[in-house]
């Protein structure tokens, strides 16, 4: 995925709390990467986490950027960082998008990233039990959505993203070519 970094901050599956030591543990994150943009999950979706989860960023950006909230790396205090954008991508539960983003290019890596969970997702090999996430199907409706959600913009593959946000673009060059 050409990550330059990878940070598992040990959060509880199904447990973690939109709380004060939660957000701090985000804040601090935050700050110590100074990202300009920050993806998390659906706003609302059939796993309770995800809509918690994405609940626990949105709110963790915002108090990123308050000086009053100190936090440290390696015993310094950490510059008051605020993202410009919070885009969640949208998972299981179908959600319109606010704008969609051609990744034919990545496509294959994409569905390679989410084969990689492989105790969650299909795999012959494993004797787990059968879940909702578990059968053949649910791959191919990651395929089938990139694949209508790609049709919408006129290309192969597209991925969609809600912001609470107005975007806005530099120019009108700034949108796909599209067939018509």
């Amino acid at each position: 995925m050409q990550l330059d970094v990878r940070e598992n901050l040990e959060l509880a599956d199904g447990f973690f709390q939109n709380d004060e030591a939660h957000q701090r543990k985000i804040i601090a994150v935050i700050r110590k990467y100074q990202p300009e943009i920050v993806l998390c999950n659906a706003p609302d979706d059939r796993h309770p986490d995800h809509g918690k989860g994405a609940r626990l960023i949105v709110d963790s950006v915002f108090l990123s950027g308050l000086r009053k909230i100190i936090t440290t790396h390696n015993n310094v205090t950490q510059d008051v960082w605020r993202p410009k954008y919070v885009f969640h991508y949208i998972q299981d539960k179908y959600l319109a998008p606010n704008f969609l983003i051609d990744i034919t290019k990545v496509m294959d890596k994409k569905i390679e990233s989410v084969k990689a969970y492989g105790t969650q997702f299909h795999n012959p090999d494993l004797d787990e039990p059968q879940t909702y996430i578990s059968t053949p199907d649910f791959m191919d409706s990651i395929l089938y959505r990139a694949k209508m959600l790609g049709k919408m913009i006129g290309v192969t593959y597209a991925e969609g993203f809600i912001s609470n946000k107005m975007i806005g673009f530099e120019s009108f060059d700034s949108f796909i070519k599209q067939n018509t």
